[in-house]
C-alpha cells in the first residue's frame, strides 16, 4: 500500500506538470496563431500546400505595432527614384522572370493582401514561441569588423558600400534551389540596407529568396524580407510574421515559393527588388520587379534609418553548423563557385544605389567580402548591359573546404 502511494504521489510530482506544460504550449501557440492569422476574405490553396489568406489592407497584423496604431496606411509611394530600375539587356535573353505557384488557383480580390497562413507546425519548428519568425543575432556579413567576432555558424559571400549616405539600392538576381544539409540551416540571397552599429543597434532592411525548412517547413525557394532595429536581439522578423512591414500589393505573397527555377546549365530565371527611402515621407519602400510595389516599412519604426544607411550589402548567407563535425554541405546560390559564369553559378546583376538626390547610379568603390573562399566564394564585374554584377556562392563542403 505505501509503494501504491508513492508512485501516486510520484505520478503528480513528475506526470501532471508535464500535462500541465502541454496544455500550457497549445494555449500559447493557439493565441499566436489567432494573433498572426487575421480573418481572411478569401483563401486560396497553392499547390505547393501553402494556404494563402486575402486579408483586408486595413487589418493587417503591421498596424498592431505600438508605434502605428493611428496610422494612415500610404497606398503609394510619393516619388520613385529617378532612372529605369530593371531594363533588359542582351546577356540575360535566356533570363526570364519569375511568378508565385499560388496565382495558378487564384488571385486576391481589390482592397486585401495576400498573406501565407502560419501553421501550428510553423510555430512549433521555431526554438520557442518567442523566436518563431526571426533571424538569431549575427546573422549579419561585417566585412570590417572592429573587433574579431565569435563564430555565429553563419558564413556570407558579399559585395558591399559603405562610407556615404545612402537612401536605397536594387537588383536583379537570379533565382535556384540550393540543398540544405539539415533542417535548422538555410541558403539565402539578399540585399541589407545597414545603419547603425553591428554590434548593438544595427537597423536592417533585408530582401531576397531564400530556402529554409526550419521557417517554412519544405525544401521552397521563397520570397522573402526581414527588418531590425536592434542587431536581431528583440526587434523585427520574417516576412508578416510581427507587426512593422506595411503592405498594400494583392499579387504577391511574402514567404509563398517563388518558380520556376534557374538550372545548371539551362534557363535562368530571376526576381528583381528595388528598396528606397521615401524623400517626402521618410518611409522605406519595396518594389517587386518591374511594377509590383509591395509596401513600406515605416520610418518610426527604424532610429539610424530614420535619416540614410550607411552601408549596402548584397549576396549570399548560409548556416553551417557543423553537425556532423565537418562544413556543411549546404549550398550557396547555384552550389557552384563563380569561376563557372552564366548559367552555372548564382549572380546579381543591374546593382545600383540611390544617392541622395533620389537618383539610381552605379555604386563607386565596389568591395568583396567572403568569410571562407575555399567554400563560398564571390567575384565582381561590369559590363554596359549588365551594369555592376557579381557572381557568388559555393557547394560547402569539397576537398579543399573540409
Amino acid at each position: 500500500m505505501e509503494k501504491v502511494v508513492l508512485l501516486f504521489l510520484y505520478m503528480l510530482v513528475v506526470v501532471v506538470p508535464s500535462a500541465f506544460a502541454d496544455s500550457s504550449q497549445k494555449l500559447e501557440v493557439q493565441k499566436e496563431l489567432k494573433k498572426l492569422n487575421s480573418p481572411p476574405v478569401r483563401s486560396i490553396k497553392s499547390p505547393d500546400g501553402d494556404i494563402i489568406d486575402c486579408v483586408h489592407v486595413s487589418h493587417q497584423l503591421a498596424l498592431d505595432h505600438p508605434d502605428l496604431k493611428n496610422h494612415k496606411i500610404q497606398m503609394k509611394p510619393n516619388f520613385h527614384p529617378e532612372g529605369h530600375p530593371f531594363g533588359e539587356s542582351k546577356v540575360s535573353s535566356n533570363s526570364k522572370p519569375i511568378t508565385h505557384l499560388w496565382h495558378q488557383n487564384g488571385r486576391c480580390p481589390q482592397g486585401t493582401i495576400p498573406v501565407r497562413r502560419t501553421s501550428k507546425n510553423d510555430i512549433l519548428r521555431a526554438s520557442s514561441i518567442q523566436q518563431f519568425g526571426k533571424k538569431k543575432e549575427r546573422s549579419f556579413p561585417q566585412p570590417k569588423p572592429a573587433k574579431p567576432l565569435p563564430d555565429s555558424g553563419h558564413e556570407h559571400a558579399i559585395a558591399y558600400v559603405e562610407g556615404d549616405k545612402y537612401y536605397g539600392a536594387k537588383a536583379t538576381i537570379n533565382v535556384w534551389k540550393p540543398k540544405v544539409q539539415q533542417s535548422h540551416e538555410f541558403s539565402l540571397s539578399q540585399m541589407w540596407i545597414l545603419a547603425g552599429s553591428f554590434d548593438k543597434d544595427l537597423n536592417s532592411i533585408e530582401a531576397g529568396w531564400q530556402v529554409s525548412r526550419e521557417l517554412y517547413g519544405d525544401n521552397n525557394t521563397r520570397l522573402f524580407t526581414y527588418w531590425t532595429t536592434d542587431a536581431y536581439k528583440a526587434t523585427g522578423c520574417y516576412n508578416l510574421r510581427c507587426s512593422g512591414f506595411i503592405q498594400i500589393n494583392r499579387d504577391i505573397a511574402l514567404g509563398a515559393s517563388i518558380s520556376p527555377l534557374s538550372k545548371y546549365n539551362s534557363s535562368q530565371y530571376y526576381i528583381s527588388i528595388l528598396v528606397w527611402k521615401d524623400p517626402k515621407e521618410g518611409n522605406w519602400w519595396m518594389q517587386f520587379g518591374s511594377d509590383h510595389v509591395m509596401g513600406y516599412w515605416p520610418a518610426s519604426l527604424f532610429s539610424h534609418l530614420s535619416d540614410s544607411a550607411s552601408m549596402i550589402e548584397w549576396g549570399g548567407e548560409v548556416v553551417n553548423s557543423e553537425s556532423d563535425g565537418q562544413h556543411t554541405t549546404t549550398q550557396m546560390g547555384s552550389g557552384h563557385f563563380p569561376e563557372e559564369g552564366f548559367g552555372k553559378a548564382s549572380y546579381f546583376k543591374n546593382i545600383q544605389i540611390v544617392d541622395g538626390n533620389n537618383k539610381l547610379i552605379d555604386p563607386q568603390d565596389l568591395g568583396t567580402h567572403s568569410d571562407k573562399d575555399s567554400c563560398y566564394n564571390v567575384h565582381t564585374r561590369s559590363a554596359s548591359d549588365w551594369g555592376n554584377y557579381f557572381y557568388y556562392g559555393g557547394p560547402g563542403r569539397n576537398p579543399n573546404c573540409p
